[in-house]
């Protein structure tokens, strides 16, 4: 049995941070899937940062680039095949059914309409004009053949990992990649 009442003398002391220099200042947002549910995640989590008064950045890569195309960005599906989240119970058949994606969509959209959820563009509109910045990953975007004019009006730029990782510099950045 260990005798809690004797510590080490390093643990004599506990140890806590410093709240203001250990807040979170800055988030980076990769959003690698281009599916409804993902790229809302991805656009609440980055929209919440700038209420809060932290700085957002967001890097879309590989099927995430889906989201930040100029002909996709309002007409994005949920994923209903191979989410085990989808409809728990569900024989996972039903959810390949033609059609079944689209409709599955429509009721997403539908209650997220009764919650006055801006759209997947009106969203990338306030981002933008709260100060948060998007880019597009320039492999996916040279391996899917995009260029610049292919996306929003609010992508500032295409940019390679190493630059990415240059925005997420300094402390206080937290990454999160969905």
């Amino acid at each position: 049995m260990i005798d809690t009442m004797e510590r080490p003398a390093t643990l004599e002391k506990p140890v806590t941070a410093d709240k203001e220099t250990k807040k979170v200042k800055r988030v980076l947002i990769i959003c690698s899937k281009g599916k409804l549910e993902d790229v809302y995640a991805a656009l609440v989590m980055a929209n919440g940062a700038l209420m809060e008064g932290i700085e957002a950045k967001m890097f879309f890569t590989f099927f995430g680039l889906e989201a930040i195309k100029k002909t996709n960005a309002d007409h994005l599906h949920t994923a209903t095949v191979g989410n085990p989240a989808f409809m728990p119970g569900m024989p996972t058949v039903l959810a390949g059914l033609p059609g079944f994606e689209a409709f599955a969509s429509f009721m997403m959209k539908k209650e997220m309409d009764k919650l006055e959820m801006p759209h997947v563009t009106e969203f990338f509109q306030m981002i933008d004009a709260g100060g948060g910045e998007i880019y597009a990953c320039k492999l996916a975007a040279d391996m899917f053949h995009l260029k610049k004019e292919d996306f929003i009006p609010e992508v500032k730029d295409i940019i390679t990992v190493g630059d990415m990782y240059a925005l997420a510099e300094g402390e206080g950045t937290h990454m999160v990649f969905i």
